[in-house]
């Protein structure tokens, strides 16, 4: 399989697409006005302490207070003794107190960022925990000898040290003993800085912030598995190239500038497949379709077999669609990057062995996916419920906004509906107000209906009050926006 990440840099804005086979898998954006806070250490003050839900608001200098749980509070943290975790939230926080926390979870919506204690610092090959004392390796590494070295080499760094636990991740398999304490002593350094700044810091401002998205890249996805990165900023290039030789010289190569004149996403048609990932209606090859519906409880995909027949019988054309779908949605939940509950509704099936080919197929391809990703059992209603963890906005939350004319309900209210409605202002207009005429103000479309095919019920209601109604065009009115005024 071939991978390769390509990187367009503009003043404003970095984008990251991985591209697996020619076709784009995910998209990463970062805007320098909403850079993403994940990883970001915060000192802050504690707003709320809620014990009903054992959870605490903390003011970290953001629009709206974070969330921190009492289950992501380091006890020791909080002058705490260890017997402390678990205990009341009230017995972990109080109001007032500064506190520093890190950012794990985004902003979404109308939630605030989601907070943890347990700070982690991570690098090519660790992570650091500063208040723990364990080892730990990454369940990507699955060869017992290779895990028992890594527990080895990271045991005899521990051993020179006073405090704080690491953890290997999925890269330092393989690695080298010193490229492997060159990351730790590294990390030893930066958690120092970080502990010099946090005793300077005021409550409600940053402490340290994670690097800039095309670094993060480097750090989180550059593997032997990619064959190439090409980025076309040389400013960018350049800062990138600087990293991998000091963190992974080994992978250096792989890093390219592009120079081309014509733009690096043009390459293999991301722009347009970001667009795409943008509507509901997802096209399969063979004829059938998805319908994916993003909500604030959860996130639906709809299987249909559209406009494939198949050439058999219905049951091999129903099973041939959803082993499809179940490809496609996994290439769209991540290139949405879709998260929290996903229900999926797939075509009825009637043989077992259709329903576990379709199930293994959905995970196969979710075995790609960065994000953890957990698939459910088969619900009684015949869905396949599934989570998938969420860190960031999605690519829909990026890049739109609710629409101004339906209010993000994805539909508006017909002429028709707002036809009847007049009528029944009008009714309570002419009752409330002695005037002489109503004027009723709309859109073109509603206006058009009154006088045509509506024009009968409103003669009827100028005779029933007695008075004359007016109308007027407001060119900037929605077709269910509409005012009566009383003259």
């Amino acid at each position: 399989m071939s991978e390769e990440i390509l990187i367009n840099v503009t003043p404003r804005e970095t984008r990251v697409a991985l591209v697996e086979n020619g076709v784009l898998q995910e998209i990463f954006i970062e805007r320098t006005r909403r850079r993403g806070l994940v990883g970001n250490i915060y000192k802050g003050r504690v707003c709320r302490v809620l014990p009903g839900m054992q959870a605490a608001f903390v003011d970290i200098g953001l629009d709206r207070a974070a969330f921190l749980h009492a289950s992501d509070i380091e006890p020791r943290d909080n002058g705490a003794d260890e017997s402390a975790t678990g205990s009341d939230i009230s017995q972990l926080l109080y109001e007032g107190q500064e506190i520093s926390v890190q950012v794990i979870k985004d902003p979404m919506g109308t939630k605030g960022a989601r907070l943890t204690t347990q700070i982690t610092i991570p690098s090519r090959y660790m992570v650091f925990v500063p208040l723990a004392r364990n080892v730990g390796i990454s369940q990507k590494i699955e060869d017992e000898a290779e895990r028992v070295r890594l527990r080895d080499i990271i045991g005899l760094f521990m051993a020179e040290q006073d405090d704080g636990g690491y953890i290997a991740r999925t890269a330092a398999e393989g690695a080298s003993a010193e490229a492997l304490r060159a990351d730790m002593m590294f990390l030893r350094k930066l958690w120092q800085s970080i502990s010099e700044t946090e005793g300077t810091t005021e409550p409600g401002a940053v402490i340290y912030e994670d690097l800039p998205l095309s670094i993060r890249v480097m750090r989180d996805m550059l593997d032997d598995q990619i064959e190439r990165v090409r980025i076309d900023s040389r400013e960018s290039y350049q800062r990138v190239e600087d990293f991998c030789a000091r963190f992974m010289p080994d992978l250096k190569t792989q890093v390219e500038y592009y120079p081309g004149e014509r733009p690096i996403f043009d390459i293999y048609a991301v722009e347009d497949e970001i667009h795409k990932a943008l509507e509901r209606k997802v096209q399969l090859k063979s004829g059938g379709y998805l319908i994916i519906d993003q909500t604030e409880a959860m996130t639906t995909a709809d299987v249909n077999t559209g406009g494939y027949v198949g050439h058999r019988n219905l049951e091999e054309t129903i099973f041939k669609t959803n082993l499809e779908a179940a490809q496609a949605i996994a290439r769209q939940l991540r290139l949405r990057n879709l998260g929290g509950i996903i229900i999926i509704d797939f075509i009825d099936m009637s043989q077992e062995e259709h329903k576990r080919q379709v199930l293994r197929t959905l995970e196969k391809f979710l075995a790609k996916d960065h994000a953890k990703t957990h698939i459910s059992e088969v619900s009684s209603l015949g869905l396949v419920e599934m989570t998938r963890k969420r860190t960031r906005e999605s690519l829909e939350h990026i890049l739109c906004e609710a629409c101004p004319t339906c209010g993000g309900r994805a539909s508006i209210k017909t002429p028709e509906t707002a036809c009847y409605e007049i009528f029944r202002e009008i009714l309570r207009e002419s009752r409330q107000y002695d005037a002489q005429e109503l004027l009723v103000l709309a859109s073109q479309e509603v206006i058009d209906l009154l006088l045509d095919e509506e024009s009968a019920s409103l003669a009827e209601l100028e005779a029933f009050i007695g008075k004359p109604i007016k109308f007027q065009v407001e060119s900037l009115y929605t077709q269910e926006q509409y005012d009566v005024v009383p003259r």
